[in-house]
């Protein structure tokens, strides 16, 4: 467990970039659509402006891969040892921007929408009364992305440009290969009433850390093979 914390501290040697930006570009997001909602929509209005800090994870952690992995196996860290630390970054990342996510839409709610009936945190098919369901919402979709831009970043280290560009046209088409069989099957309605029969905190938090673990999975396997 030392080392694995040693290891994340190489992740974390700038932290303002790490921890400190993502947040303040949603904070900068959040005073933009304030202000907008002040001045031109009357009523307030909804805006998925908070999805910059999910775009802003999978950017983070993909130029983890990309620079400090490298760096880090110069230093003679093992690709355990720095998978297992990555694991740890990205999860306490989660756990504290899930914490002020769900701060901030208890804030939202307490001011009416921040005095002007923005909803901004409160978004209806992430809405909870639940403080830990909520926060489940807001925290299980992080460390989802995080870990997809983990994938990226290992991809483009053992293959490069061209594993990427291979990496995204595959996936692609096994989305599309996925609705050309339910289209043929004609198992739409199945497909809406088995979604729609489902718990919200599962399609929210559950189904998101499904696809996690086969992400970290598909992460660490790759990273074996990778070349700093």
């Amino acid at each position: 467990m030392a080392q694995l914390v040693r290891v994340a501290r190489i992740q974390l040697v700038n932290v303002f970039s790490v921890l400190v930006l993502p947040m303040l570009i949603v904070a900068l997001v959040l005073v933009g659509n304030i202000v907008l909602s002040g001045a031109f929509a009357e009523g307030g209005f909804a805006t998925g402006g908070v999805f910059a800090l999910y775009a802003t994870m999978l950017v983070a952690h993909l130029q983890t891969m990309t620079q400090m992995f490298p760096f880090a196996l110069g230093l003679a860290v093992t690709r355990r040892e720095f998978f297992g630390a990555t694991t740890m970054v990205v999860s306490g990342q989660a756990v504290i921007y899930g914490a002020l996510l769900t701060v901030g839409k208890l804030v939202e709610e307490a001011t009416g929408g921040w005095g002007v009936e923005l909803t901004f945190f409160a978004l209806p098919f992430l809405d909870h009364d639940n403080v830990f369901l909520q926060f489940l919402a807001y925290t299980a979709p992080l460390v989802t992305l995080s870990f997809l831009g983990v994938w990226i970043g290992i991809v483009f280290k053992r293959w490069g440009q061209y594993g990427v560009w291979a990496l995204g046209v595959s996936l692609g088409a096994v989305v599309v290969g996925l609705a050309l069989i339910v289209n043929w099957q004609d198992w739409w309605d199945e497909l809406g009433r088995f979604l729609s029969s489902q718990p919200a905190i599962a399609l929210q938090a559950g189904y998101p850390m499904v696809i996690t673990l086969l992400l970290a999975g598909a992460s660490y396997l790759t990273m074996r093979r990778a070349v700093p």
